[in-house]
């Protein structure tokens, strides 16, 4: 089968499209049929060689794919053959609280992933298709959908009427701003874009904040709560954010830490703003199988459709990561595999 390959830390460039054998599934596991796959910002830190606990061995990138299952192993009942589906981020992860067993694996950066004609997956880890989604929307799903509900209501315990902060107009904010507003939240947002933050609006964001004009746009987001601050931050920023977010946030409140677009290391963080102010840093690393359930059955009541920023053909899988990587996206970068 067509596939692409590369080596943890040999950079974009390094991307490979070769043949490879196609996998063939164990008694647990199904083969599925590649339609889509999208990219997430940890594709991009697996090519760099800093995610985490990384092999040296190439492997097939991506760890998002939605598709349609061509065989099934000898002990597979959950699945049939032609059955649309995508899967969970981990392998191991079903449900309950994390472990270091059960988030050992994730596809793409550990086990082979989902930018190929075909790849297999134990049949516990695959979650249904909604009906209304196609191939590119449900590709969606597995990452940032799974960390969005987890956020806000795995972990974050929200209920309507909460109010949201989130940083940026990436694939996991704008994922989270839908999710957010078709289960009754108040969400506030920022950008360096004016552009971006009018197509937020058009989302049903309820605040928009210019970062670039608002540099202390912790006071504004303070302002447009009457002081209160919000409920819950997702902070993707990093160390030049983290400050600022717990400052956003209001007493007993939660900043849910998904990322670190400005890197890791250098964070001060005030001890006495958290005891004080009774906050919690809540580490997030994306969910379970049962939380992608979860996301999949509110995703087919509410008819909700994840955004896709743009769809590239297979080979044209360097030009994806290079918009990925430019930051221009708004919405998932997704690559269509096959029709």
């Amino acid at each position: 089968m067509k596939a692409y390959q590369l080596r943890p830390g040999a950079g974009v460039a390094e991307l490979a499209l070769t043949r490879i054998a196609t996998p063939q599934p164990r008694p647990h596991e199904v083969l599925i049929k590649t339609h889509a796959a999208a990219l997430n910002y940890r594709d991009l830190m697996y090519a760099r060689g800093n995610y985490i606990n990384l092999a040296e061995a190439p492997l097939v990138p991506a760890g998002d794919g939605a598709g349609e299952i061509v065989a099934v192993g000898a002990d597979v009942t959950r699945f049939a053959v032609g059955d649309r589906v995508t899967h969970s981020y981990f392998e191991s992860w079903i449900d309950g609280k994390p472990d270091p067993y059960k988030t050992a694996a994730a596809f793409g950066t550990h086990i082979n992933g989902t930018l190929a004609e075909f790849f297999v997956a134990p049949q516990d880890t695959l979650v249904a298709i909604p009906a209304h989604l196609d191939y590119a929307e449900a590709a969606t799903l597995s990452c940032v959908g799974t960390t969005a509900w987890n956020t806000l209501f795995s972990d974050g315990g929200l209920l309507p009427g909460a109010t949201v902060l989130l940083q940026g107009t990436g694939g996991l904010s704008i994922f989270t701003l839908q999710v957010a507003k078709a289960a009754g939240l108040r969400v506030i947002i920022t950008s360096s874009s004016d552009a971006k933050l009018a197509r937020a609006r058009e989302l049903g964001a309820d605040e928009t904040i210019n970062y670039r004009t608002t540099p202390e746009w912790q006071d504004e987001v303070l302002r447009l709560t009457g002081g209160r601050g919000v409920d819950l931050t997702v902070e993707v920023g990093g160390e030049d954010t983290i400050a600022r977010s717990l400052t956003a946030t209001r007493m007993g409140g939660v900043v849910s830490v998904i990322g670190g677009l400005t890197g890791f290391g250098g964070a001060s963080i005030e001890p006495l703003a958290l005891i004080a102010g009774v906050k919690r840093l809540s580490g997030i690393f994306v969910g379970s199988r049962a939380m992608l359930d979860e996301l999949s059955n509110f995703i087919a009541a509410t008819k909700l459709r994840p955004i896709v920023d743009r769809v590239f053909a297979f080979d044209e899988a360097p030009q994806a990561y290079a918009h990925l990587e430019s930051g221009k996206q708004f919405g998932k970068v997704v690559v269509k595999v096959a029709d």
